[in-house]
């Protein structure tokens, strides 16, 4: 081999190494919605490059529960409509990836063209310049989500700054059956018909709604965090009395409160947050259909919890509507032991727990003196410290000194049971951060 031929295959093999190296990229993979690891997948289209995975940290940056099948749309799903969902970014990154998710459908979903852009302003179907970018799965730009599943696409790689809307658009063409959705996004999204989803306009988006569909999960690959906190809860956490399009859930002040302390001290906690609280839900039972219309904490902990990216610590609110709703659960015990299971499985994965006791609804039309006694039971034990690592009291941050079964008159929203957006401040500022710091313990 001539000395002109040997530089020439050392080049050769240089550049392949080169041209390998640049193509490591986060991927996608189809699952059931239960804890998953990301499997690898291939380059997108050039408009789609994936970012790398040594740029940062991949965590949540935004989240929600899938709650049911969208009345009204089992027949035929989204089809011919382009469905463009606002999320809230809780942390900025320098790349993105998108959860969709089939859970409710009974057929499968098939995506032909989806995207993802910051949004120009809050609360509008416009993207900012430059923003937009299609979104791949596995290298393709159409993708078939089974029956029961979701599907994670590939990393798009796009500037997204902390407390910003992103733009998150599916089109599909044929039925697909029921819509998998979370109905109080306290945020409104919007439909267009045809294929818009690249339209960066928002012109053709004339349709609104106050639900998210298909979307359940935005991560970002990320500098200013290290890790997920993942809340999961009822209507309490959803934020369903909140200021529409205004992002005041009290999991948006804890994380605005997370991102200030890890700006001023080095040695706070730097993690998002993300919020899986489904109105109405119930720690013990959920409701009907396979799979359950807003299912029960215990049943759905594995894939809203557990399955969350890079999930370094959880915080349960969950346990007011057992109580309240019908059929009442009075024996305190029966919620406590709950609330332990979902503490266990945490701690199997090495998960740090903090609860919440559950605050007053004196004034509600379900109040009763025996549901009142069983509150404070739950809360008795939880305040014991035998059931999680840590907790935030919520009921104590909240409640009316003069009357405590009542939520004091500033924090409650007029209907006795759910805040103000002056009471998830406050219970945001009741939250003290340094109880997410420290490992779990083996056996609480």
């Amino acid at each position: 081999m001539t000395k002109r031929h040997g530089c020439a295959l050392l080049s050769a093999i240089i550049a392949m190494i080169v041209a390998v190296s640049a193509a490591i990229y986060v991927g996608v993979g189809f699952d059931d919605g239960a804890a998953r690891d990301t499997l690898a997948g291939g380059r997108g289209p050039h408009n789609n490059p994936a970012a790398p995975a040594s740029a940062g940290v991949w965590v949540g940056t935004w989240s929600t529960a899938p709650a049911g099948a969208e009345p009204g749309t089992e027949r035929h799903g989204m089809a011919g409509r382009s469905v463009r969902n606002v999320v809230h970014a809780g942390v900025g990154g320098t790349a993105a990836r998108v959860t969709l998710s089939n859970l409710y459908g009974q057929q499968p979903l098939t995506i032909t063209h989806a995207s993802i852009a910051v949004a120009a302003t809050a609360n509008n179907a416009a993207a900012a310049a430059d923003t937009m970018r299609r979104l791949t799965f596995g290298g393709n730009p159409s993708v078939i989500v089974p029956p029961g599943q979701q599907v994670v696409s590939d990393a798009a790689r796009l500037v997204i700054p902390h407390d910003t809307d992103i733009l998150v658009t599916t089109y599909s063409p044929t039925p697909s059956g029921p819509v998998t959705y979370h109905p109080t996004a306290r945020q409104i999204s919007y439909t267009a018909e045809g294929d818009r989803t690249e339209d960066v306009t928002g012109v053709p988006y004339a349709a609104q709604t106050r639900a998210w569909r298909y979307v359940t999960a935005v991560d970002v690959l990320s500098n200013e965090s290290e890790g997920t906190v993942v809340v999961i809860g009822d209507s309490l956490t959803d934020g369903v009395t909140s200021s529409m399009g205004e992002n005041r859930r009290w999991t948006d002040a804890l994380a605005d409160r997370l991102r200030n302390r890890a700006r001023d001290d080095s040695d706070g906690p730097r993690y998002s947050v993300v919020n899986q609280g489904i109105s109405g839900n119930r720690l013990l039972a959920g409701g009907g259909g396979r799979p359950a219309g807003n299912p029960s904490g215990l049943n759905r902990f594995d894939r809203d919890v557990l399955g969350r990216t890079n999930v370094k610590a959880v915080v349960i609110a969950l346990g007011v509507n057992d109580i309240l709703r019908t059929p009442h659960v009075t024996d305190a015990d029966k919620i406590t032991t709950g609330l332990r299971e979902l503490t266990q499985r945490a701690h199997a994965r090495g998960l740090r727990v903090i609860g919440a006791t559950l605050m007053p609804f004196q004034g509600h039309r379900g109040y009763r003196p025996n549901l009142e006694a069983t509150r404070q039971a739950v809360n008795a034990q939880i305040r014991s410290g035998d059931i999680f690592d840590d907790y935030v009291d919520f009921d104590e941050a909240l409640r009316d000194p003069y009357n405590p079964r009542r939520l004091k008159p500033l924090y409650d929203s007029g209907d006795h049971l759910h805040p103000s957006d002056r009471g998830y401040e406050e219970m945001a500022k009741k939250f003290d951060l340094d109880m997410l710091k420290g490992a779990a313990p083996a056996e609480l």
